[in-house]
């Protein structure tokens, strides 16, 4: 088990540092966003390239920030029924979610695409704007962004499992502490 839990330190590690990084996409995306705007107001120029990179941003974002969401405990919860689970309960829901929703969906968006990544990526496809940018870099998005996604499932399971054979302390308890 303890080889288990550094590879779910390590794991968390790769989505801190990924989530953190992703934070400069958003204020890439704000200074396209501006400078766009800006741009077709006062110069009277625009351009589709622009508008879709700041699309690219915030797919980046989203996508590459999923991974960095679970590991802060920060996706939706029905709290009205979490609120009210025992410690233990909501690691079993945690683990029987993670086995049966989370890592299966991830798995399937990865399967399905990876090959429209390699099709759009060998076939040289661009954007059906005028002036747009190639598209297989916002696909690439997809299949890296759901395996962090899925590997920081893995980890979430590996802790809940350890909290669950009480070889951890409650994962959930101890993003609280640090967090407030």
């Amino acid at each position: 088990m303890k080889a288990l839990l550094s590879l779910s330190r390590a794991i968390d590690a790769l989505n801190g540092k990924v989530g953190r990084a992703a934070y400069w996409l958003v204020l890439a995306a704000v200074l396209v966003s501006a400078g766009n705007a800006v741009s077709r107001k006062a110069l009277g120029m625009s351009s589709n390239a622009w508008l879709e990179l700041q699309w690219y941003l915030f797919s980046a974002v989203f996508l590459l920030c999923a991974g960095y969401t679970l590991l802060k405990d920060g996706h939706v919860r029905i709290d009205v029924l979490a609120g009210r689970l025992s410690p233990r309960a909501m690691a079993w829901v945690d683990v029987v979610g993670t086995l049966f929703f989370l890592l299966p969906m991830a798995g399937i968006f990865i399967h399905l695409s990876i090959p429209i990544v390699l099709r759009t990526f060998a076939q040289g496809e661009m954007s059906a704007s005028a002036g747009g940018l190639p598209l297989w870099p916002a696909r690439l998005l997809v299949p890296i962004g759901f395996s962090l996604l899925a590997l920081q499932g893995v980890s979430e399971f590996i802790k809940r499992v350890a909290f669950l054979r009480g070889l951890a302390p409650d994962p959930r308890a101890a993003r609280t502490e640090t967090s407030a």
